[in-house]
């Protein structure tokens, strides 16, 4: 039973990091060019 908790927990945990990260693309933003993809020179892969 701890072992579900603790992978449902984790699933969770990811689950939010990926939803952040893609809204974050979204909005023009990404780790890789400093957080603003607009001045990046298209390095971004947009």
């Amino acid at each position: 039973m701890g072992t579900i908790a603790v992978g449902l927990a984790v699933f969770g945990i990811v689950s939010l990091i990926v939803r952040s990260m893609m809204k974050d693309k979204r909005q023009g933003k990404s780790i890789q060019c400093g957080n603003d993809c607009k001045h990046c020179g298209g390095h971004c892969g947009h």
